[in-house]
């Protein structure tokens, strides 16, 4: 082989690597992004179960509430 091609396969080499560094660095970057987007959703997804729970929580007490006046007016009929 002649001093050029192992120059050239050398650079070839180097620039490889190199281009494979950036795109994993992008990569990398990207999901560390969605990892954030993720934990976001995963704090509102708690924040709209620990609303509904309160919600069911207050419409059995109203429920309940319900039956006893209910039960009130079948007592004065």
């Amino acid at each position: 082989m002649s001093g050029g091609l192992i120059a050239i396969v050398i650079v070839l080499i180097v620039i490889g690597g190199v281009s494979v560094s950036v795109i994993s660095y992008f990569t990398l970057q990207r999901h560390r992004a969605d990892a954030v987007a993720m934990a976001s959703y995963r704090k509102l997804a708690e924040q709209a179960v620990e609303s509904q729970e309160s919600l069911l929580l207050r419409l059995d007490e109203l429920d309940a509430k319900i039956d006893v006046v209910e039960n009130i007016l079948r007592s004065v009929e």
